[in-house]
């Protein structure tokens, strides 16, 4: 198994420096990718996107990747146009985390719009198409849905290399479009979270969906936040192998404690990753 690890990052704009090194540590620490929460409307964040530019310029190898984009204050044609443009400065690092929204009175204060399930998801697979048709090489992108309208805009500049999309998905309606249209599967696994029993019966839902829209399941992504490990630190490798083995997580994205952040990265990269590797074969 071609395992990649990575650190899920909290853009922590009370404490800068911190916010900035675990992400600086993770690159020099040959970890795989970050993923950055993006809530617009917590006071004490940054913008995502501004953060994953600056930390662009100051990483040499590192993936970047919202996790997830907040798609309700994200307008899909300005979003594209914000990760194909940082694609292309750093070099071909970016893919996308997608969710369909939460929290809506935050949303709604912001001066976003305020949708139902049903139209979140259908909002969701709009920009899924919106998204592609920017980044695929489109002359002029006409598109006329319920929730977003395109009327002859010209996209550019192109990606460096084609960006996943990676969907936060736990209800049924959104894993049967991950599998259709998504090239990822992006929740959030833990106690307090998604149990493994529910990932595995999960795993199933996408896997059928992909099939019935005559695509390979296995080039579907399967991305997990790891939001804390626990017990002593010899045993986390053997915790990540588990979620991998077992829960069949391709990558896996962890949670980065406050006591000792920058220590926990360097340890992560350097002697968790190469055991879980091992473990896996």
């Amino acid at each position: 198994m071609d395992l990649k690890l990575g650190i899920f990052a909290v853009p922590d704009a009370t404490q800068p420096s911190s916010s900035v090194e675990r992400i600086l540590a993770a690159d020099r620490s040959a970890l795989d990718l970050v993923g950055v929460q993006d809530h617009p409307y917590q006071w004490r964040f940054f913008d995502t996107w501004t953060l994953l530019a600056y930390v662009a310029g100051r990483t040499e190898r590192i993936r970047l990747v919202p996790d997830v984009a907040n798609l309700p204050l994200r307008l899909p044609t300005m979003l594209a146009k914000a990760a194909a443009s940082l694609d292309v400065l750093s070099g071909g690092r970016v893919e996308v985390g997608l969710g369909a929204g939460t929290f809506w009175d935050a949303v709604e204060a912001m001066g976003g719009p305020r949708r139902t399930p049903k139209e979140s998801v259908d909002a969701l697979e709009e920009a899924i198409g919106i998204l592609r048709g920017f980044w695929d090489g489109e002359r002029s992108l006409r598109f006329d849905g319920e929730h977003y309208s395109v009327r002859g805009a010209h996209p550019g500049p192109a990606p460096a290399h084609r960006i996943g999309i990676w969907i936060g998905a736990y209800r049924p309606r959104m894993l049967r479009l991950t599998g259709r249209l998504g090239d990822g599967w992006l929740p959030s696994v833990g106690d307090d979270y998604l149990p493994g029993d529910d990932a595995l019966r999960m795993q199933g839902v996408v896997d059928e969906a992909a099939r019935a829209a005559g695509r390979d399941p296995a080039d579907i992504e399967r991305a997990a936040n790891v939001m804390a490990l626990g017990g002593e630190p010899r045993t986390w490798a053997d915790q990540l192998a588990r979620l991998a083995s077992e829960l069949r997580f391709t990558t896996l994205i962890v949670g980065v404690p406050q006591d000792d952040p920058i220590g926990f990265v360097r340890r992560l990269g350097e002697e968790v990753a190469p055991r879980v590797r091992e473990l896996l074969g």
